[in-house]
């Protein structure tokens, strides 16, 4: 680079830092940080409903302000996000999923403040080395990100669902089964091509498909949930000792961790540069490079390991200075976020693209410096009240689980707000229960949905451009390569199993009542690609492919588990070396506490039946006044509450949602019965 131009990016970069030390600017960018943490903390609703909602009110200020409270919003949400994930096994937003997954774990065995507090320094030191790789790589990475059209796109969606094979290595045809579910997941709805309807079974509401939010709170959020009812106590069973010297243990970690921080973070800016990907896939990436590199991470992953929260945080918040990167310099969105932000970029006059880079550095360098310092301030906000945070985990279910509910409730009818989001809350509740208790992988089902569309099409440009030469391109060579490598790993890995001694005796086919949940997704397949026998050859090309695959890999996990499960007397090898092999599942391990299986389905039956007495009270007599109803009732009738301590907090919890959701965001809730039967009533707020 040349040195006038050097010391020409330097100095607009201390300009925008003299402009933002502003103490008026200052105060707004806190503002924003502590909006952020909130909207983090509430699962389903995340920051991408806040920064659509304060967009308007960026209008009046100038460029410096309004780009201090967008980004600085959309950064901390991210640090907000660990804490009903790492508390509840509830994402605050989908990028915080994997957190889930080790965080829940430690909290239930008391260390609920070492896993917060590593996941506010992690996500610091990620989202710190985000902002700084954004200021240092705006003007250096113009050509590179020219130089990836379309194919580049197409491979590297390709390998990020190839990632299942190392998130799912004991159980690769499951998580091959599940991601490719999940791109079948993604193609229901209008076909953007054509305008062909594919799976929509004539209902409106799948004409635009199925909402992310919905979907992912009911794989991630009602299992979780729903086996708090069944074991029926506080997250961990243990009284937690000294949270304070949790949260110094936990912030310790992650400057022993260091080296593992750079590399997450890296990862994340660069899938956060990359239009598309998401944070629903990044901290997904991350976590999987972090179990398989790290040293016995096959054997701890899953199971409380710090590492896991360190890897996914880290990643999570490094990605925003990452999507900025794309949307700066090329006015491509690297997220809905930032396609929030590009609205902003309008309303103030400016122009994404070179002029970015040259007469508006100043400005450029500002949101650098927005997301850097949103990060500490939103660090320190949750470190402040950390041991609040963590004395949460004691609190008892009756206490928790109502609150939460209705939150997800709302946070669900946000996908789309209507009432078929709430359906999708509740069918994909009982998929991600029943996945979950079988031990079928969530997360690669998620990686279908959000890629899925990108890559069919990705396919069809890059094959209406360059045919099938597409495939030749140097960059798309070498990622499908790794992507192919990933893929075959676990099978590399198996047969040298084999030949080391591995007991590969085939037993008689042996069933299990378990073996009904493949059966009916072989079932249902079938009738989806028959289904597909009257659409077009464009329409129709790319389902196919992935409904054969889903099938093909759903009938192998089967076959698998129904010859092996006939194998009568395993040697001792054949036990270490399982043993030694059981990777990640990506899932938590369930405990019943030595509950029989008749016991725990009569009470997660139960929980769907107040699940279904919410959702039909909520259309009988609106939202509002079902809330107090059902926290009270819940309360009462599952844990024998005083009434000192319900009608506090039913009135509490509607004064919450009547105050953020009914005026501040001015929620548009779906009309009642009782409000069609009687329109007089309808003053009522949500009838």
């Amino acid at each position: 680079m040349d040195p006038v131009e050097s010391v020409s990016m330097l100095g607009a970069a201390w300009d925008a830092l003299t402009i933002l030390a502003d103490p008026m600017r200052l105060g707004i960018l806190f503002l924003a940080a502590f909006l952020g943490v909130v909207l983090g903390i509430v699962p389903g609703i995340g920051g991408l409903a806040g920064t659509a909602l304060l967009l308007p009110f960026t209008f009046a200020m100038d460029p410096y302000s309004a780009f201090a409270f967008l980004l600085g919003l959309g950064a901390t949400t991210s640090t907000g996000d660990p804490i009903p994930a790492i508390l509840f096994g509830v994402p605050g937003g989908a990028g915080s999923a994997a957190t889930v997954l080790d965080g829940l774990p430690m909290a239930k065995r008391g260390e609920a403040g070492r896993a917060l507090s590593a996941a506010y320094m992690s996500s610091l030191m990620g989202g710190l080395f985000g902002a700084v790789l954004l200021g240092l790589s705006v003007p250096v990475l113009r050509p590179v990100m020219l130089y990836i059209g379309t194919p580049e796109m197409l491979a590297i969606s390709i390998l990020g669902l190839s990632m299942v094979a190392a998130l799912s290595s004991s159980t690769p045809l499951r998580g091959l089964a599940a991601a490719a579910i999940g791109v079948m997941i993604s193609m229901i709805g209008s076909e953007p091509r054509t305008g062909a309807f594919r799976w929509t079974f004539e209902s409106l509401y799948l004409w635009e498909g199925l909402p992310l939010v919905p979907l992912t709170l009911g794989l991630f959020a009602l299992p979780e949930l729903c086996d708090m009812m069944i074991s029926r106590h506080s997250l961990k069973g243990k009284p937690m000792q000294n949270v304070n010297l949790g949260i110094m243990q936990g912030a310790k970690d992650c400057f022993r961790e260091w080296w593992l921080i750079l590399r997450c973070s890296w990862i994340g800016t660069a899938l956060g540069a990359i239009p598309g990907i998401g944070g629903a896939v990044v901290d997904w990436v991350a976590y999987a490079h972090a179990a398989r590199t790290v040293k016995d991470g096959h054997k701890t992953f899953g199971k409380g390991d710090v590492r896991g929260v360190i890897a996914s945080e880290s990643a999570n918040n490094a990605k925003e200075g990452g999507s900025l990167i794309t949307t700066i310099a090329f006015g491509i969105p690297g997220s809905a976020g930032m396609a929030i932000i590009l609205g902003a970029f309008l309303s103030q006059g400016l122009v994404p693209g070179p002029d970015m880079l040259t007469k508006n550095l100043s400005i450029t360098y500002s949101m650098v410096w927005s997301i850097a310092i949103a990060n500490i301030i939103g660090a320190g906000l949750c470190y402040a009240f950390s041991p609040q945070f963590a004395r949460l985990a004691t609190l008892r279910y009756t206490l928790v689980l109502p609150v939460v509910l209705c939150i997800i409730f709302i946070g669900a009818y946000e996908g789309s707000r209507q009432w078929g989001d709430l359906l999708t809350l509740l069918v994909f509740g009982v998929a991600g229960w029943t996945m979950k208790r079988l031990r079928w992988p969530r997360a690669p089902l998620i990686l279908g949905v959000v890629l899925g569309d990108t890559i069919e099409r990705q396919l069809f440009i890059s094959i209406r451009l360059y045919g099938a030469d597409w495939l030749l391109h140097p960059m798309v060579i070498v990622i499908l390569g790794i992507a192919l490598l990933g893929i075959l790993r676990p099978v590399f890995a198996a047969l040298m199993a084999r030949h080391e001694g591995w007991n590969i005796n085939i037993g008689k086919p042996k069933f299990s009542p378990v073996d009904m949940f493949p059966v009916i997704l072989l079932a249902a397949m079938a009738f989806l690609f028959w289904r597909t026998a009257g659409w077009g050859w464009s329409t129709a090309l790319v389902p196919q492919i992935v409904t054969g695959v889903a099938f093909v890999a759903v009938l192998g996990s089967l076959a698998n588990a129904v010859f092996r499960r006939g194998i009568t007397a395993p040697s001792p090898l054949d036990e270490a070396r399982a043993e030694a092999s059981q990777a990640i599942h990506m899932d938590l391990v369930d405990d019943n506490d030595g509950l029989a299986v008749s016991e725990v389905l009569r009470r997660a039956a139960m929980f769907a039946g107040w699940l279904l007495a919410f959702l039909l009270s909520m259309g009988a007599i609106g939202i509002l006044p079902t809330i107090p109803l059902f926290v009270a009732l819940f309360m009462r009738l599952e844990g024998r509450e005083r009434w000192t301590l319900i009608l506090p907090m039913a009135i509490g919890v509607t004064l919450f949602v009547y105050v953020v959701f009914d005026q501040m965001l001015t929620m548009n809730w779906p009309l009642t019965w009782i409000g069609q039967a009687f329109p007089a009533l309808r003053f009522i707020p949500s009838v």
